[in-house]
């Protein structure tokens, strides 16, 4: 294991110092517990959004922590999730009178701590909640029947449910309606990855799967889970096509769908390597007759160095482009 740390059981510990030192006029702990991470600027009456999970994704999941995204986040160890106690001082944190929102990714680890501090709040301190569950990977689970609880699990996409959520929030919408854009969101946004490489945690010490250096697996998870396929690696267009195409029939995108697009590094693949994917994502989406509103690109929701990337579309209407084009100014996330 070749990495730039110190003592591995004080991997998080050391990060999220940095993270409050760099990030000082914005964002704070509660109660001293430097893994329940808030934004320091309050706005009275404004519903309260509040997220939470395993670290080794950075900026995923406190770095959407700030103005115009999500007020705080609970922070695990690497791939882990956080304790229902800090989710419980979350929450109270993060309500200013309107009620809070949960949006966090479809892990059982992450439910068995939010609906907890849910019930907790709710009796204790008579704070409303509500959830919003990531449920975005395609590669995971086949799509669920109307009613039924989605199995797939939250990835990349997520990013699309905090922005959206945040400026309805942002803009003082009720919790109600404020669910209900995070709801809308995250109905419309499919996403697909693509890995080359492993990743190691640093308190294992060593590669959490095995893969050739000549080969790639398509679908594989932010933690390592398996994916749908795994086999030769092929040039950047190929692999975009058939990640392109499971997630447009998905939904399914159609000709004259407007769709934001989120290209995303997974920790060790250059910037030039998503540019080359982005260029091939807009060819098969015009030839499709789908147009591309709006495209982000860069490490959004990373699995530490793990190399691959992944591509997320969000099926727009006027509404959803108004949240879209919000501002946001969080400590790795800006937008005027």
């Amino acid at each position: 294991m070749k990495k730039i740390i110190n003592q591995p059981d004080n991997y998080i510990k050391e990060m999220l110092e940095g993270i409050y030192i760099a990030h000082k006029d914005d964002l704070t702990c509660v109660d001293g517990d430097l893994q329940v991470l808030v934004s320091k600027h309050k706005k009275e009456g404004k519903v309260g959004i509040v997220t939470g999970g395993g670290s080794g994704h950075l900026p995923l999941f406190l770095g959407y922590v700030g103005k115009g995204m999500i007020d705080g986040c609970a922070v695990g160890d690497v791939f882990q999730s956080p304790s229902v106690d800090q989710a419980i001082a979350l929450t109270r944190d993060a309500d200013q009178g309107a009620g809070v929102l949960y949006i966090y990714g479809n892990y059982n680890g992450d439910i068995f701590t939010f609906r907890p501090a849910a019930d907790e709040v709710e009796m204790e301190d008579d704070i409303e909640t509500a959830e919003v569950l990531g449920a975005d990977d395609v590669a995971s689970a086949g799509p669920s029947a109307p009613g039924e609880k989605s199995t797939r699990r939250g990835v990349a996409g997520i990013f699309f449910v905090y922005k959206c959520a945040g400026a309805a929030a942002d803009k003082m919408l009720s919790l109600e309606e404020v669910k209900r854009v995070a709801d809308k969101a995250n109905n419309n946004v499919r996403t697909m990855g693509v890995a080359l490489t492993p990743c190691t945690v640093p308190r294992v010490g060593k590669p959490s799967f095995e893969i050739e250096d000549d080969e790639m697996e398509i679908g594989m998870g932010i933690h390592g889970e398996p994916g749908i396929r795994r086999g030769k690696l092929e040039p950047a267009d190929q692999i975009v096509d058939e990640m392109l195409e499971k997630i447009v029939a998905d939904l399914p995108y159609k000709k004259g769908d407007e769709v934001a697009v989120l290209v995303n590094g997974l920790g060790a693949t250059p910037l030039d390597e998503q540019y080359i994917v982005t260029r091939r994502i807009n060819q098969v989406l015009e030839e499709k007759g789908i147009s591309v509103y709006k495209y982000y690109v860069g490490e959004y929701a990373t699995a530490i160095e793990m190399a691959g990337f992944s591509i997320s579309l969000l099926k727009l209407d006027d509404e959803l482009k108004e949240y879209i084009d919000h501002p946001v100014d969080t400590p790795f996330f800006k937008q005027v």
